[in-house]
């Protein structure tokens, strides 16, 4: 049904035939980077295109005669206040003497089995919810006769737009979606070759789980109503707005008629009334601020509405570019994606260096389309849902996968997106107070596995993965980070500080003397999610680390020096969660227990490598090697999260063959035809993950000098890639050709001395400070160390002989 493209020769007549009659109707760009579809999509998860502004997503299938347009709105969830029993996880009275006794069995067993410590903590869930969709667009074309050709359905990632088009009886059709941050809508544009070509009826769909009351009325249909399991109020409105023909409403059917129009506009708001306040989490519907959206839509040209997208959209997306080979559009271009994904096999050929940029960028795109400032953070899924019931909640799981979402967030130059998840860390904080004191008696804050929208910080059933009080610590990596990289002193005072502050006192509270060493461990504790309960496991003692290093640094620049001296005291006395095992391993227990045959996708003990900067390769080369006998020891198979922080452990041990290695096998093995990753099923942070994967190939600050090209793959003997940022605030662009490092642009967001890395290959580097002269920067050079002083905003140009 579907005929291909007849002339596709170049990417220059692929993308010629825009609408125009020409053997190709296509959406596509000759400068676009698309995901692409020669047919409409048969399954939302694998084919789909996802779009969002954060807040609202889209997933656009592109069916010819019926089409369903999918609708996320992030914070519609079942669960929480309202919900039957809900209580935050909470026990309903202190288990800190559990706590004890888990504690006393460990020591007198070496550890006990995950069963035994869930029947002694664990906690029932009683309406912790899910993520819901939001509901469907069902939208019905008039026209229905004749063959339809040259099909394609695309997303352009440099627009953030999609676009389905097909011709049907000499007349070319072209559908045009975006959402919109400044207008808070998803807005699809329908029109076509031949006037009053447009005709259609719309409606929506909703889930079963709540109430829909529907009222069409002056080209507005409006659905509300209210979920059955918590009275969560929800509110979505689609207004149309034609040129030419005519539009009717059916009050009896809930639906909207066009007929005979030259183009219509279709926009759609969402919203519910959560508020991210604890302990109720309501708020009002915004039924004024979506009315008001939709007055400035109609009263805008569809150009205008467009234009203000592209113009928010690509000051965040075009600040890093990525190139491994030149023309990669013109490989994008000549076979649809899915085909290009299926014929991959990682060998470095120029299809798949420019399937592997698009990769890249799309793991950028996700995170500004599912991460906005003013919406919640992304989850498992980012905003794209289509189920009442979705795999694992579609909830925040904080043992690796939430904060793998933002791993690119910094060093991608996108740092406003983890805003979102700096608001959800606030939100936790006060009911991680009510788990830190109902679970261990404890000051501070905490949280275990998983948590929802609504504060919930206790205990789940599960028995491999109900434990894991380190989270918070983990998640407060992250707010250090942002300062790292943006050196915002208010930031860090105002928000980093006290969120990491509080995290570091709940462990100055619960940290205990292991009864043979009498360092400071964590008990109970457990390496997830496998292995016994124990005292001291790697991972968990090496965040803590991590937590208190930070603190100590923070607390020293915010001029806190009380609290500096006390966590440097009991940093000085915690068990570091590092030791070489018999065989050569990094040990994941205190026990010499690893297992060499073990190839669980887990690989906790690790953290210390990544994302953590306890180990690497210049300051503990014996602890770097034991980290790279246990990952080979673990393989390179794995979920598609576990492929992507194997990525960034590779790349950490300067292992760029490795790393990319393992990015093929998660091309190859864990990536969906429109290039989601899976779990399976769908689970977004592994996108996320390659992203920040392949960036710690190109870049790397963790060790306090900006190293350039640390683990480059022979896959990538030449390339560019601009503005990448490093933590003391400085932006990035390089060119190499042949492996070898050619020069480098650098951009200080202050006056500070820079550290820089070369290549080995970088012989006899210069730098000069750009401008009408060009001076030559005075440098101190030792190795492949280059030192000088950079002012703020100042440009300069590192080269290289490489002779």
């Amino acid at each position: 049904m579907y005929k291909r493209c007849g002339v596709l020769k170049t990417a220059f007549t692929f993308a010629a035939a825009v609408l125009t009659a020409v053997v190709c109707a296509s959406p596509v760009e000759a400068k676009s980077l698309p995901i692409w579809f020669d047919a409409p999509a048969l399954d939302w998860e694998s084919e789909g295109l996802p779009l969002g502004n954060g807040a609202m997503g889209i997933v656009v299938t592109g069916e010819v005669a019926r089409e369903t347009l999918q609708l996320n709105e992030k914070t519609l969830w079942t669960g929480g206040p309202g919900a039957q029993g809900y209580n935050f996880g909470l026990p309903a009275d202190s288990i800190k003497q559990d706590v004890a006794h888990v504690r006393q069995q460990i020591t007198q067993h070496n550890g006990i089995d995950p069963q035994t410590a869930a029947d002694k903590l664990g906690q029932n869930m009683h309406g912790y919810g899910h993520y819901q969709s939001f509901g469907e667009l069902d939208i019905q074309y008039n026209d229905q006769t004749g063959a339809v050709s040259n099909y394609v359905r695309s997303l352009d990632l440099n627009q953030g737009v999609a676009t389905v088009a097909y011709t049907r009886n000499n007349t070319h059709y072209k559908r045009e979606y975006f959402v919109s941050y400044p207008l808070q809508a998803a807005i699809v544009k329908l029109s076509a070759s031949n006037k009053q070509s447009i005709s259609f009826n719309l409606g929506v769909r909703v889930h079963p789980n709540r109430t829909i009351e529907t009222q069409a009325k002056k080209g507005v249909l409006t659905f509300s109503g209210k979920l059955f399991d918590n009275n969560l109020q929800y509110i979505g409105k689609v207004q149309i707005v034609v040129d030419g023909g005519e539009l009717t409403e059916n009050e009896k059917t809930g639906r909207i008629q066009v007929s005979r129009a030259n183009n219509a506009v279709i926009s759609i708001v969402a919203a519910t009334n959560y508020a991210q306040a604890y302990p109720h989490y309501r708020g009002k519907l915004p039924v004024k601020a979506l009315d008001k959206n939709l007055a400035k839509i109609k009263a805008s040209d569809y150009s205008a509405l467009l234009a203000e997208h592209l113009t928010d959209y690509t000051a965040l997306f075009g600040r890093v570019g990525l190139s491994l080979i030149e023309n990669a559009e013109y490989y994008l271009l000549a076979k649809p994606t899915s085909e290009l994904l299926k014929q991959y096999k990682g060998e470095g050929s120029a299809p798949e260096r420019a399937l592997e940029q698009l990769y890249f960028q799309f793991g950028r795109y996700l995170l500004i389309a599912s991460s906005r400032n003013g919406s919640l953070p992304a989850n498992l899924q980012g905003v794209w849902n289509n189920s009442a019931t979705p795999p694992w909640n579609a909830d925040y799981h904080v043992n690796i996968n939430l904060q793998m979402n933002y791993w690119p967030a910094q060093v991608t130059n996108l740092g406003e997106t983890a805003l979102p998840l700096f608001d959800f860390i606030d939100s936790l904080v006060e009911p991680g107070k009510q788990s830190a004191q109902k679970v261990f008696g404890a000051r501070g804050w905490t949280l275990f596995l998983n948590t929802n929208i609504f504060g919930y910080t206790g205990l789940i059933e599960w028995p491999t993965a109900f434990w894991q009080p380190e989270a918070a610590a983990w998640l407060a990596q992250h707010y250090f980070e942002h300062y790292q990289f943006y050196q915002d002193h208010t930031f860090l005072t105002e928000r980093a500080y006290p969120a990491m502050k509080e995290a570091a006192l709940f462990w100055v509270d619960v940290l205990v003397a292991d009864p043979n060493t009498g360092l400071l461990v964590v008990s109970p504790s457990f390496s997830p999610e496998q292995g016994p309960f124990v005292n001291g496991a790697a991972m968990s003692q090496q965040i803590v680390f991590d937590l208190f290093t930070n603190v100590v640094e923070a607390a020293n620049l915010v001029g806190d020096t009380e609290f500096k001296k006390l966590i440097q005291t009991k940093l000085a006395k915690l068990d570091p969660g590092t030791r070489i095992g018999s065989w050569g391993q990094l040990q994941e227990w205190q026990q010499d227990i690893d297992d060499k045959t073990n190839t669980h996708r887990h690989i906790s003990h690790l953290f210390a490598l990544h994302p953590g900067d306890q180990i690497s390769v210049q300051a503990t080369p014996a602890f770097a090697k034991a980290a790279k006998v246990s990952l080979n020891a673990r393989g390179d198979e794995g979920t598609g999260w576990s492929r992507a922080w194997k990525v960034n452990f590779w790349a950490r041990l300067l292992d760029g063959d490795r790393a990319h290695k393992l990015l093929a096998g998660q091309l190859m093995g864990s990536t969906l035809p429109n290039l989601w990753d899976t779990h399976p099923p769908f689970q977004i942070d592994g996108n996320f993950g390659a992203t920040a994967g392949m960036a710690e190939m190109l870049i790397q600050s963790h060790t306090g000098q900006i190293t350039l090209l640390p683990a480059l793959p022979k896959q990538w003997q030449t390339g560019a890639v601009t503005n990448l940022r490093a933590r003391g605030d400085v932006e990035v662009s390089m060119r190499w050709a042949n492996s070898k490092l050619i020069d480098a642009t650098l951009v200080a967001g202050k006056s500070q001395p820079i550290n820089l890395a070369l290549p080995n290959s970088c012989i006899s580097p210069t730098v000069k400070q750009q401008g009408s002269n060009k001076n030559k920067v005075t440098v101190s050079i030792a190795n492949t160390a280059v030192v000088f002083s950079a002012t703020r905003g100042e440009l300069y140009h590192v080269t290289c002989s490489n002779k």
